[in-house]
């Protein structure tokens, strides 16, 4: 069997820690804090947990990095060769990187929310009324982000699984080039 199973694998097992890290973070981590009976704790809460996660998540980006290096210089001549794998291979590099930026940020916001955390707030991304502006800002981008953090990584997956339906011979062969 020709290839690289373990850089697919670490590539796959990555991109689904992002996704699935983002999206529990956002509904079961962010909920639950939003239950903190004190609304200086819901905040609090909320960034001990996501800064728990914080290593892992890191980790993960840069083992899929190396994975996704691995696979590239294992396909360099398919890459080079058949019809729209290098356009769908820039595609998910930039989503990937965008992606990374965008969860990267997020994390800024998320240490402001946490300096911020004696204010109170309804939610981890909700803010209370009296909140200052600048809590309030972070807040209302991080409500925005933790959604858009998921969507990012799901597209990972997804142009992950698109590359590996090209490599089925019947679309090698009808994408080589002359």
């Amino acid at each position: 069997m020709a290839g690289n199973l373990i850089a697919r694998s670490v590539h796959d097992l990555t991109a689904a820690a992002w996704f699935g890290g983002s999206l529990m973070g956002a509904i079961g981590l962010n909920g639950a804090a939003a239950e903190a009976k004190d609304p200086s704790e819901r905040t609090r809460l909320s960034s001990a947990g996501w800064m728990k996660w914080a290593p892992f998540q890191t980790a993960a980006f840069a083992s899929h990095l190396v994975a996704d290096l691995a696979i590239a210089w294992e396909n360099k001549g398919r890459i080079a060769k058949q019809d729209g794998v290098a356009r769908d291979t820039v595609i998910k590099t930039a989503v990937t990187v965008v992606g990374a930026a965008v969860t990267l940020y997020s994390g800024i916001l998320g240490k402001k929310v946490e300096k911020l955390a004696a204010e109170g707030a309804e939610g981890a991304t909700e803010p209370r009324p009296d909140a200052s502006d600048e809590l309030k800002a972070a807040q209302q981008q991080l409500k925005m982000l933790q959604w858009a953090i998921p969507a990012f990584a799901g597209a990972v997956v997804v142009l992950g699984a698109k590359h590996g339906e090209m490599q089925r011979p019947k679309n090698v062969f009808a994408g080589l080039r002359s």
